[in-house]
């Protein structure tokens, strides 16, 4: 027969005998040219995973030194390298890693026993009291503050005028003095501010309260600078403060009863209080500030304070107790008396603003980059305040006083500044 007839044959018979051998012989040639595309597409896949994976990551990286880059260099999160890489990483979802890393230092590192503060910590009284009835209506000078440790040091809570006069008369007066008799190497600044003589105003920041813009936003302008005595730090950023914000005839974040609260009322006086009882929303008020609950109320510390609760008093460093702390207190005359310093919790800061006249008393900021309060005093009475004439109530405060005259500052911070000026 002839071969070509029989292949014939055999490719007609091919397709009806599917149980025969000879349907098996033509599969596995083209099962082999499947497995070769197969091969062919394998590299090609893999390069195009890994190219992708490369954008990405190159992505990322870019991404991470523009936005940890920009962090790093930006004083408003904070004067210290340190300080602005934890702000980002807490933005950027690494609040607990931060906080392990800080809670691990703190525990390695708590607060010193005994020991003498630094030389010249404690400020040597300056300048003489005003006891005079002439000029514009003034407060009485305050009382000296007992020092808590003994010994005392020359000048522990003894009161110096700072600031620019106004109508020749003081209208601050700083003090320094040891928190407690145990921590004793520890100093922290105690202000006295004559509401009489002095008007308060809120500025807000670039990031708190948000928003805006306001009236009054940092940084202090040049007219404003011309009668600025004294400018400090307000409270927590908005969302750990338990409380709200009004300024501008706008409730920027709803006022909460019961928070603690620094009332500006529309002649420039101010007051410490708890909103719904001792404040409470009029015509004349302009700007309300809140932060937590009270520390000090009716002339004693607020009930159900305790120094180891780092949840309602401010989540800390590392959870630490004694950190960089902040407070504003009214006296019983009208007074604004201001407390901060390191090594203080909770209790520390209440007995401080007592012993400074507090009848209530609040806390302001706490950690070590956000605790500042800066007095200035021009060459002449009527000169703009500025960095270059501006002082700390502690030395060891970060920042300079120049960072209320600056666009990039982020947080809110309050003025105080010569009336009918």
């Amino acid at each position: 027969m002839n071969s070509d007839l029989l292949r014939d044959e055999v490719d007609h018979e091919v397709p009806e005998s599917r149980g025969s051998r000879l349907d098996l012989a033509p599969r596995p040639v083209r099962n082999t040219h499947r497995r070769r595309r197969a091969r062919a597409r394998t590299p090609y896949r893999r390069r195009r995973i890994l190219l992708l994976l490369g954008l990405a990551f190159a992505g990322f990286c870019l991404w991470l030194a523009f936005s940890l880059g920009g962090a790093l260099t930006n004083p408003a999160l904070g004067s210290s390298f340190t300080s602005r890489f934890s702000e980002w990483a807490r933005g950027h979802g690494g609040a607990s890693i931060v906080n392990w890393v800080e809670k691990e230092w703190y525990s390695h590192h708590p607060p010193p026993v005994g020991g003498k503060p630094p030389a010249g910590a404690i400020l040597v009284p300056h300048g003489a009291a005003a006891t005079t009835t002439a000029g514009p209506p003034h407060l009485s000078p305050p009382t000296a503050i007992q020092p808590i440790a003994q010994p005392a040091i020359p000048g522990e809570g003894q009161w110096s005028p700072a600031g620019r006069l106004v109508g020749g008369i003081p209208a601050i007066y700083e003090t320094t003095l040891r928190p407690d008799a145990i921590h004793t190497s520890y100093v922290v600044g105690v202000a006295w501010m004559d509401t009489k003589l002095l008007k308060a105003t809120l500025y807000s920041g670039s990031q708190i309260p948000g928003g805006g813009p306001y009236t009054h936003t940092a940084p202090v302008q040049p007219q404003a600078a011309n009668s600025l005595v004294a400018a400090f730090n307000a409270g927590f950023l908005m969302s750990a403060a338990n409380g709200g914000y009004y300024t501008d005839n706008k409730t920027i974040l709803p006022l909460r009863t019961g928070a603690a609260s620094f009332v500006i009322y529309r002649n420039g006086t101010a007051t410490v209080g708890q909103w719904g009882r001792d404040v409470t929303m009029t015509a004349n008020v302009v700007s309300v500030r809140q932060n937590l609950s009270l520390l000090v109320d009716g002339g004693q510390p607020a009930p159900g304070l305790n120094a180891s609760d780092t949840t309602q008093w401010g989540n800390t460093l590392g959870n630490a107790i004694y950190v960089w702390r902040s407070g504003i207190g009214v006296t019983a005359d009208g007074a604004l008396v201001y407390v901060g310093g390191p090594g203080l919790n909770v209790t520390d800061l209440a007995n401080l603003l007592l012993r400074a006249g507090a009848v209530r008393a609040m806390e302001l900021d706490i950690n070590t980059d956000w605790v500042n309060y800066s007095v200035y005093k021009p060459a002449t009475p009527n000169g703009p305040a500025s960095g270059a004439n501006g002082t700390e109530l502690l030395p060891g405060m970060t920042g300079t006083p120049t960072r209320y005259f600056q666009t990039w500052w982020a947080r809110d911070f309050f003025t105080m500044s010569a009336v009918g000026t």
